[in-house]
């Protein structure tokens, strides 16, 4: 086996244990949540100085997130599809007349 193979396989196996070291968090740090989230780490420190994702500092430094609320952030403003648009325009239709 090559180093660069040697490599490859190490950094796929750190990937795997952050990943599955994440699922059984419930409380990230600014990189552990930068990770779930997919958001780069700088951006993170711009939503939370700017109070646009939720967040905790409990000794005013190191900021925290929780799954749960990270979760309803990245699942709110659902846009509907199509099919259930038209469902509530065929419904207010029918029940309007």
């Amino acid at each position: 086996m090559s180093e660069q193979d040697y490599e490859k396989i190490k950094n796929q196996l750190d990937r795997v244990e952050k990943f599955t070291l994440l699922g059984a968090k419930s409380i990230f740090d600014i990189d552990e949540a930068a990770l779930y989230t997919g958001i780069k780490k700088g951006t993170l420190y711009t939503m939370t100085m700017n109070q646009k994702i939720p967040y905790y500092k409990p000794n005013g430094k190191k900021i925290y997130f929780k799954r749960e609320e990270l979760d309803d952030w990245l699942t709110q403003n659902r846009i509907s599809t199509k099919e259930e648009i038209d469902q509530k325009a065929t419904t207010f239709i029918t029940t309007k007349k």
